[in-house]
């Protein structure tokens, strides 16, 4: 897919080294460079760097919008990263689970969606990646787990224990487990085995799991874990190699994390409702104690500007530290220094806001324009038509 030709970025609020400031930027073969170009006066904007999503499962709702009616993978990704564009997100990764449960989180569905991204990403314009959030008591499906992620490139992978959640629905709540059941088509029985099945492996997961992410380390794949309850399961995954602590569930968790220089990500529709939809910690104490590194989309695109904008709104965090939590960081985090910067010679992934309305009018990845719309577009097709031609 063609680039767009060299074009010259005047006059935006620039988030240049920490502030921002009136700076021009120039783009060319894909990245930030020097020299002049057709201008594109950008006067009443913000000019950012693009947002870089380290969590998201809103692609769900594109390749299965309802529990009984999937559709094709590959144009529900072409959908997926439309929306991921349309609100900022330059580089994304998609949160993908395999699961004892089965179904739309069995290893079977895992390895489809990697196959999917693969097939996908050559024709999309964000960079789209997938997490692995991978359950502690498949131990013997790490075989598989280790040839799907060496196979098909996956850069992340998380470790994520839900079983304590359904023993509790089993002791508490039968209702709800049936409820859960039935959208895998099975009855609470059957769910009930499955359950008791994952809990057998209960002996073999400490050792299993620090062998496996043994493996991953060499294979460059980074690690993690999710929902860290307490500082103890945090010292657990550090000590096996996994140091990223994705939505600690307490303060406890976050802060032994923070002692022990541990990543920590929070969701940024947690920062924009004001609190956890689960019931958990509130990102925005977790923030207030200088606690979180990155913010995450979990389950909603739109949040992550929206995030930033209301840190700032509420005098928590100026912008250029709001927009570090969904750029900087996570590109620091992910080890990738050629993105989540707008410094001479990254690559051109960036992103053009309206100051009042915080609606994002233009995302460029690796220089190419991957959404365009309000005012800008009528500036961009007035200064440079070529840069839309292409």
């Amino acid at each position: 897919m063609p680039r767009i030709a060299p074009l010259r970025l005047t006059h935006a609020r620039c988030l240049m080294e920490g502030r921002m400031a009136d700076h021009a930027l120039t783009i060319a073969d894909g990245h930030i460079a020097e020299g002049s170009a057709p201008e594109v006066n950008l006067s009443d904007y913000l000019l950012l760097p693009g947002i870089i999503d380290l969590h998201g499962d809103g692609f769900e709702r594109h390749l299965t919008p309802r529990p009984s009616a999937p559709f094709d993978r590959v144009k529900a990704l072409s959908s997926a990263a439309a929306e991921l564009a349309v609100n900022g997100i330059t580089t994304a990764w998609f949160a993908q689970s395999w699961s004892w449960e089965g179904a739309h989180r069995s290893g079977a569905a895992a390895v489809a969606l990697m196959e999917a991204i693969g097939r996908a990403r050559p024709a999309l314009l964000p960079d789209l990646r997938m997490q692995l959030r991978l359950e502690t008591h498949v131990t013997d499906e790490h075989p598989e787990v280790i040839a799907a992620v060496e196979t098909h490139g996956v850069d992340f992978v998380v470790f994520n224990n839900h079983l304590p959640e359904a023993q509790d629905m089993a002791r508490n709540d039968p209702a709800r487990l049936a409820q859960w059941a039935a959208q895998t088509r099975r009855s609470g029985a059957e769910m009930m085995a499955i359950v008791e099945a994952a809990a057998a492996q209960a002996p073999a997961v400490s050792a299993a799991l620090a062998a496996i992410a043994e493996r991953f380390a060499r294979m460059g794949v980074r690690l993690g874990s999710h929902d860290d309850d307490s500082a103890e399961t945090r010292a657990f995954y550090r000590d096996i190699g996994a140091p990223i602590s994705e939505f600690p569930t307490t303060l406890d968790a976050a802060r032994a994390a923070r002692a022990a220089g541990d990543p920590v990500l929070m969701g940024a529709p947690n920062v924009v409702r004001g609190g956890s939809q689960s019931g958990n910690i509130a990102a925005e104490a977790l923030i207030a104690e200088g606690l979180v590194d990155a913010l995450m989309s979990d389950y909603y695109y739109p949040a992550l500007a929206q995030a930033a904008f209301a840190l700032e709104a509420r005098g928590m965090l100026d912008l250029p530290s709001a927009w570090a939590l969904i750029s900087a960081h996570p590109a620091r985090i992910m080890g990738m220094a050629d993105r989540g910067h707008l410094g001479l010679g990254a690559r051109a992934d960036l992103v053009v806001v309206h100051p009042e309305t915080h609606r994002v009018e233009m995302t460029l990845c690796a220089g190419r324009i991957a959404h365009l719309s309000g005012e800008l577009a009528r500036r961009v097709w007035a200064s440079a038509p070529q840069a839309v031609a292409e």
